[in-house]
């Protein structure tokens, strides 16, 4: 039961973050442009990292696995948002 509730509660988290970056991503102007774009990659690489630890049972994985997964997401990030900045 428990594990149930938390696959929902995480489901849930999901569906939240794609309603914000929908959100973020409509209601942008061209001033806030690069400003929203590092949000909105932000709250992907959230998802990333939600369906990552709990749909992918990272969560329970060996600890050096999940400092890979959470320095990969991280470099990732850090990466699309200095090409980000640099392209526009």
């Amino acid at each position: 039961m428990a594990m149930t509730r938390r696959v929902t509660l995480v489901w849930a988290a999901l569906i939240g973050l794609t309603f914000a970056s929908f959100t973020v991503g409509v209601e942008q102007g061209a001033g806030v442009a690069s400003a929203a774009a590092v949000v909105i990659i932000g709250l992907a690489l959230s998802k990333v990292r939600l369906i990552g630890l709990h749909f992918m049972d990272i969560r329970a994985a060996p600890c050096t696995l999940r400092l890979i997964f959470e320095g990969y997401v991280l470099v990732v990030f850090a990466t699309l948002v200095t090409l980000d900045l640099v392209v526009s």
